[in-house]
C-alpha cells in the first residue's frame, strides 16, 4: 500500500483566460467544446489543491461535441501512469456534466490512450451507468467527488 501522494510534485500550469460567453447560455441550445470545458475546467484534482486544467489533466482540445448525435466525449490524461485517482476524476467529470447538461446528451469519458496502466478497466467503469450509480451511492466516495466539484467555486 502506498502512503502519501502518488504524484507529490505535479507540474502546475497557468489557467487560461476564460472565454466570455453570454450570461443567458442555456445547455438546451447549441453546445460546443468551449461550453463543456468551461463547466469542468475548475474541478479540483482529488490529491492536490489545483484544478484539472492547471495540472493539464484536461484541456479544451480533449473535448469533442457532436450536436447532431447529442454526444459529448471527454478524454483526460492523469498526471502519472499509475494514478489511483483516475476513476474519481472521471466520476467528477461525469457528475458535473450530468448536472449541467440535459439527459439527452450521451457522455463518454475516457482516459487518454497509453496514459494509465489500467486504462481499459477505468474506461469500462466510467462508462457503465450501474457502476457509476453504485460509486456515487458510496458516501465517502461521494464526499470526495463533491469536494472536488465544489471546493474551487469558492475561489473562482
Amino acid at each position: 500500500m502506498t502512503l502519501g501522494l502518488i504524484n507529490a510534485n505535479p507540474v502546475v500550469h497557468a489557467k487560461k483566460e476564460r472565454i466570455a460567453r453570454p450570461e443567458d447560455f442555456h445547455p438546451d441550445e447549441a453546445v460546443d467544446p468551449i461550453d463543456v470545458f468551461d463547466f469542468v475546467r475548475d474541478i479540483r484534482d482529488p490529491e492536490h489543491p489545483y484544478s484539472l486544467e492547471q495540472l493539464s489533466v484536461l484541456s479544451q482540445e480533449s473535448i469533442t461535441v457532436d450536436e447532431k448525435l447529442g454526444r459529448i466525449q471527454i478524454t483526460f490524461t492523469p498526471t502519472v501512469q499509475h494514478c489511483s485517482m483516475a476513476t474519481v476524476i472521471g466520476l467528477c467529470l461525469r457528475l458535473k456534466l450530468m448536472q449541467c447538461f440535459p439527459p439527452h446528451f450521451k457522455v463518454d469519458i475516457k482516459v487518454s490512450p497509453g496514459s494509465l496502466a489500467d486504462e481499459e478497466s477505468v474506461n469500462k467503469q466510467l462508462n457503465d451507468k450501474e457502476r457509476v450509480a453504485a460509486a456515487l451511492e458510496n458516501p465517502n466516495l461521494r464526499q470526495l467527488v463533491d469536494e472536488c466539484l465544489y471546493s474551487n467555486e469558492l475561489y473562482s
